[in-house]
């Protein structure tokens, strides 16, 4: 499909209408791609296909994901609080998927916040299970609305989140990456307003060579 449209643009002075059309048809077709990928990331975690299992760092992997998306937060200006804890926090599992998990997070973040507010990322390790925690500030929610949003296509309505961006699938892949990995996801509405995300896996010892 998009081979026929740069054929169709690329002939001597296609007409406006032409290039106006190939030019939508571009969009529908990146957002056709995305939905497409999260489906597949979606069976993968499902299906428990780690190719890839090994120890991962979750504090390294929520900062780099954070890193990723500063112009992102900066378009928005929102401010991000670190609130990581002393110990390291490492599971085991698909470092791939894991990192999914924490873009889409982070993303949901982002997207579903107030220009000119917070999100607090943190990560704790153990003894016991280690967590990744997420707070944002903005609306206030309701809880039995956000208990759905780890279902595929859920979603709040535009009004309460500022946003009607999205297919609904960015928390239930989340959950079913945490599934996969013997974890638990929690979602709940903060009473002052916006979300708190709190990611419980279990933890892995710390790999040799790593300083502890």
């Amino acid at each position: 499909m998009r081979a026929a449209l740069d054929v169709a643009v690329a002939k001597p002075d296609p007409p406006a209408q032409t290039v106006a059309l190939a030019n939508r048809l571009r969009t529908e077709l990146d957002r056709m791609d995305r939905l497409l990928e999260n489906f597949l990331v979606l069976a993968r975690a499902q299906h428990g296909e780690f190719a890839d299992r090994g120890p991962v760092h979750l504090g390294d992997l929520l900062d780099a994901t954070v890193a990723a998306r500063a112009a992102d937060i900066a378009r928005r200006n929102l401010t991000v609080l670190d609130d990581g804890g002393p110990d390291p926090a490492w599971t085991e599992g698909s470092r791939a998927l894991l990192a999914r998990m924490a873009e889409n997070l982070v993303d949901n973040a982002i997207v579903h916040n107030v220009d000119g507010g917070w999100l607090r990322v943190a990560t704790r390790g153990g003894p016991g299970p280690v967590r990744l925690v997420l707070e944002t500030g903005g609306p206030v929610l309701d809880q039995e609305q956000v208990a759905r949003l780890a279902r595929p296509f859920e979603r709040l309505v535009a009004e309460r989140t500022a946003s009607d961006r999205g297919a609904g699938l960015g928390l239930s892949i989340v959950a079913a990456i945490v599934e996969a990995h013997g974890g638990r996801l929690e979602l709940y509405a903060r009473p002052e307003g916006g979300l708190r995300v709190t990611v419980t896996l279990p933890a892995a010892a710390v790999p040799e060579g790593v300083p502890r």
